[in-house]
Order: C-alpha cells, then structure tokens, then sequence
C-alpha cells in the first residue's frame, strides 16, 4: 500500500485553512447574515449618495414644544426616544420614552400616540409617570434620582389584550443594580388604560411588592390581564429584549448575554436571527429559546444605534439601521434586503433627512435614531408595507411606511395626476418627508377639480418635501404644474437630482414670489410668478458631462442650453423642498457641547404654501 507523507506543517497549514472556511461559512453560526452590497454610505452627506427606497413616506408625530408644551406633549420636555409601534384593532400605537432635558437624567415618563391611518396622531397620552417612589424609599447609594429605560413597548396576548410596558430604574444607571422592575398595563379598545402593575422586578436587587410603587401583577382581579402577562413571560424570545436592564440572576434568560437591543427575524430556513447593537448577530434552531454565541458580522457597519429585521410583506427580508460607527452621528437610516435572511444587498435610504437639534441635551444623537418595527405578533396593518418608528435627533418622534416590494429604480413613463387616489392618502412612489408644521398631503384642487400634492410649511427649522423617482435617464423630458398660493410667504426649491444626490438643475420661489433658475453657477431671473393660478414647468434635459437643459413656462421658452450646475452621468428623480439644502449637522459638528435653544424654535414663521400636480416624464 501506498502512504502519502505530508511534513507536519503542511497539515497544520490545512487545518488552519480549514478552519478559516468553516468560520467564514455565510448563513452557518459564524456568520448569520451577510451584506453583499458594494456600496457603502459618504458620511459627509445626510443621504450618503445612496438612492431611495421608492414610495417611503416619513410623518413626524411629535415636535417637541417647550415654550407651548400644548402644542406637543403637554409637559415641554425636550428629550424624547426610544419608541416601539404596535397596530391592533385598526390602530396604530406609538409608545416613548421622555425626560426634561438629557438622556438618563431624572424624572422620567413613557407616553403613548396613536393614529388610525399611519399620517394624522393623536396628542400624547401619559402611560408611565415619574416614578412614585412609597414614602420613606431611599435613592439606593452612587443613584441620584428616578428614570425609565426602554427596549419592548407592547404584547398583543392570544387573549385579545394589548399590554404595554416600561422599565423603571435609577439616575444614572438603571441597569442590573440601578434597575428596579418592568411595569405593565392594559391599553383597552376604547383608549382607556388599566392600572399598573409590576410584572417583573430585577433579579439583581431586592425590591418587590412590598417597597416598590406598584401592586405585582398576580394580585390584579382580572384574570384575563393575569393569564395576559403569564404568557409573556412565558415567551422567551420576546422577553430577550428585557435583557439590557435585568441579566437574570434568577435564571430567567437562557445562556449568555449577546449584545444590547434585542431585534429578531426567522429566515427562509427556520432559524431565527438574533440582532442586537454594534454588528451583533446569533442563531436559533428552536425558534429562539436558544441562541448560538453572538459573533460580530463584519459586512456590517454599525454603532449604538438599534437595527431592525424582519420578514416584509412580499416574503423577502429587511434590516434597517444606520451605516456608521460613531455614536453621536446617526444617520442616514437605511435599509438592506435579502430573498432569503442571509444574503442582503441593495442599501438604500429610509431617512435621509437630518432637521437642525433645537435643544441640547446630554447624548442626543443626530439623526433618526433607534429604529424599531412592529414586532411579530404585534399586529399587520392593511398593506404590502412595512411600518418603522424612530426619534430624531433624540427630540422629536417619527414614523416611516416603507412600500414592498423594496425599491430604488423605476422604468417607464411617469404621470402622476393624483385624481385617481384619496384625500390625505397614501402617494404610489413619491418619497414624502412630513414635519407637523410642514405637512405634506393630497388636497382638493384650490382652484379646480381633482386632487393635487400640497407642500405647506410654516416650520422655522424644517421643511417639507416631495420626492419622484423616475427612470435613470441621459436624456429625458420632465415636466409639471405649479400653483403658489396667494397667502404663500415661504420658499421652493425644485431640484432635478442624479442618484447620487447631485443637483444639476434647481429652479427657485422665493418667499417673494420671485422665480429663478441657476445657469451653471450663475441665478438668472425669471420675474415674478402669479400666485392663484396654475403654472407648467418643462425640461429638456441632456445628462452628462457638460451637459445643458431647456427651460420652457407655460409653453414658451425660457432659455435653452442651459449649462447644468454640477456634472453628471444621468439623473432619476425630481425634488420639490420648502427650503434651503442643508447638509447640517455633519461629523463635525460638536454633540456634546451645551448650546442655547434655537431662536423661535417654538414659533411657527411665515406660511410657505405650494400645490404640485401633473408631473410627467418621458425620454
């Protein structure tokens, strides 16, 4: 017989090879997930060059107020964060967290919004108050007050009822021995709230019913919210995300701790993925009861933001998070998608907006922070969409509805009348970014019949703005109708825009209704638009390098060959913005430092009020 020899270091070179396939193998334990996507974010952009998820609509639902706290939550606190959404009984419910000023300062509350339709929310509802501590209860030694912490807002129970939840815990650290318990209460159908209860105490100190502010769950008279709240904490993969404040002394949790921020999504294969903060990933083969050891997914670019993952509506899957590693700049939010929940591909934007911080406060972000789904169980709206909740800037609340399909290029013609759809309702493949005070909405034609996309602002900080993506294109036709309002006092920008959000072509109102586009680097005048009647706006446009553009109004022609502003390749969307560009905060703008709040950023200014309709385009 014929041996094969090999020196001792040959094998060991194949078994270190060997080795490396195995931890390198995709979708195995060592390697959960992958990103595959070449392209990656410019963080000197808010849209980091990268293209739109086609028809994402963003609707600010609070815009925190502290000189006119009835304008916002009725209390005037500025630090707002960490939200979780929920849809049950043809309701959506928002729920946050809310301190005075800065993050992990005393006091601390929880409140809840709620909307039927995703765009028009309530007022704050208080959930969980400051916590009342019994009287003669001492502020354990190194705390210096009382806050709440957030990782899981709601439980739908197979019973029907809706739990929501909280965590009480002490200034500055409710964590582990800072912790106090988990709290919950029944949010009933017809708005109204049961009492509150504790339904979990933390395992590493001593508090329980008898010095803590709340009865125990087990001694509440409904039977219903009892067995409720038994199979929550029977239920093991949604307890994960209580994890952060209580590590489980008690056994509670199974194995090791994975990370911070506990999302989940099971895969086309059954196993469940396990997501925590920081690039962590785990997987489960018995549907979350056991997780293999958290390994760092290195196609993964993120921080202390949150991710989210799930399965969307049209049977593929979806992470959304921000592509950075530095904490204090969250932006933009993006979103990766896979056929399978293993390979992901394609990042595209969520939210690319980053509107100015009006107030300071300790560990404020920038950005659109924290980003939270619905979690399973936890209701399905009617739709194909998928339904995110987030703060910006840790100071105001948000909500995305993002279409399935994913999206970011469109084929075929464009023309969009907008008569076919309903008032205050959904628009097909148009990116709408909506503050309170610069709502974004389908109207009744001012002047005729019919219905028209309406921009109106009267935000001092922020603006609205409508977005068409259309056909990536060298050459291409676009055109569209404009009326300014005769109260209108704002600003219009009009950008056509390549898909790396260069803007080769800008048209301009000003508040004082004066019309300008820019010829290469130079603003040429148009004269004043008539306010109250409807204007066409058409382009010739020829994309490329040096390239030029027509300019018709109403029929005539304004000027031709006009040299673009910036040189491009192409371009594949059309921008309509209540205000100046801004590419402000960047990474360089100091966080951290004490600033006063923003002159007037409690005042509404001037109204800037706009109608866009009949955009076409065509090559």
């Amino acid at each position: 017989m014929f041996t094969l020899r090999l020196p001792a270091t040959f094998l060991i070179a194949i078994i270190y090879c060997s080795s490396l396939s195995v931890l390198a193998q995709t979708g195995s334990q060592h390697e959960p997930v992958r990103y595959i996507g070449g392209n990656s974010i410019d963080p000197d952009r808010h849209e980091g060059r990268l293209r739109y998820a086609i028809g994402v609509e963003s609707r600010q639902t609070l815009r925190v107020n502290r000189s006119h706290p009835e304008l916002a939550d009725g209390h005037g606190w500025t630090y707002n964060h960490a939200s979780n959404l929920a849809y049950w009984e043809g309701k959506f419910y928002q729920q946050y967290l809310s301190n005075p000023v800065d993050e992990h300062i005393a006091p601390g509350q929880t409140l809840m919004i709620t909307s039927e339709d995703g765009r028009r929310w309530s007022a704050p509802k208080l959930l969980f108050p400051p916590y009342p501590a019994p009287e003669g209860t001492k502020i354990p030694e190194g705390y210096d007050g009382y806050m709440m912490h957030q990782r899981m807002g709601f439980y739908t129970s197979k019973n029907g009822k809706l739990l929501t939840l909280a965590f009480y815990g002490h200034t500055e650290d409710p964590f582990e021995e800072g912790g106090i318990g988990r709290v919950v209460r029944e949010v009933r159908k017809d708005g109204s709230l049961g009492p509150i209860y504790f339904i979990r105490y933390s395992s590493h100190t001593d508090w329980d019913e008898s010095n803590t502010a709340f009865p125990f769950y087990q001694s509440s008279p409904d039977s219903g919210f009892i067995e409720a709240c038994e199979e929550l904490l029977a239920n093991t993969l949604i307890t994960l995300q209580w994890r952060d404040e209580d590590n489980g002394l008690d056994g509670f949790y199974n194995g090791e701790r994975k990370g911070s921020a506990f999302s989940f999504f099971t895969r086309k294969d059954g196993k469940t993925v396990g997501l925590w903060k920081r690039s962590m990933t785990a997987l489960s083969d018995d549907g979350g009861e056991n997780f293999t050891t958290a390994v760092k997914v290195p196609t993964l670019t993120m921080a202390g933001g949150k991710v989210w993952g799930q399965q969307t509506r049209d049977g593929r899957f979806a992470m959304v998070y921000n592509p950075i590693d530095i904490d204090e700049y969250r932006y933009p939010l993006i979103v990766i998608s896979s056929d399978d929940g293993i390979i992901f591909d394609d990042m595209v934007l969520v939210q690319g907006e980053v509107p100015p911080r009006r107030f300071y406060g300790r560990w404020k972000d920038f950005g659109p922070c924290y980003v939270r789904g619905i979690v399973p169980g936890n209701g399905v709206p009617a739709g194909e969409d998928m339904w995110l909740t987030y703060s910006m800037n840790k100071e105001d609340m948000w909500v995305s509805r993002v279409p399935s399909p994913i999206r970011h290029t469109f084929h075929g013609p464009v023309n969009d009348d907008f008569d076919q759809l309903k008032e205050f309702g959904a628009v097909p493949d148009w990116n709408i970014y909506a503050p309170l005070w610069a709502p974004v909405n389908l109207v009744n034609d001012p002047v005729g019949s019919g219905l028209s996309l309406e921009l109106k602002d009267e935000d001092p900080y922020d603006y609205a703005r409508a977005i068409r993506v259309f056909k990536e294109s060298k050459e291409v036709n676009v055109e569209w109708t404009l009326m300014v309002a005769p109260e209108n006092a704002g600003l219009l920008e009009m950008d056509v825009v390549d898909q790396y959000g260069n803007r080769p072509i800008r048209i301009k109102i000003s508040p004082e209704n004066q019309l300008t586009y820019m010829a290469g680097h130079i603003e040429k005048n148009m004269g004043e638009i008539k306010a109250g009647a409807w204007q066409t706006f058409r382009l010739e446009i020829d994309a490329q390098p040096f390239g030029s553009y027509n300019l018709y109004r109403n029929g005539q022609l304004v000027a031709e060959k006009i040299p673009l502003t910036e040189a491009v390749k192409s371009v594949e969307r059309i921008s309509f913005r209540t205000g100046p560009y801004r590419n402000l905060p960047n990474r360089k703008t100091p966080n951290e430092n004490p600033v006063p709040p923003l002159p007037g950023a409690d005042e509404k200014e001037a109204l800037g009020l706009f109608n866009i309709d009949n955009v076409k385009v065509s090559n």
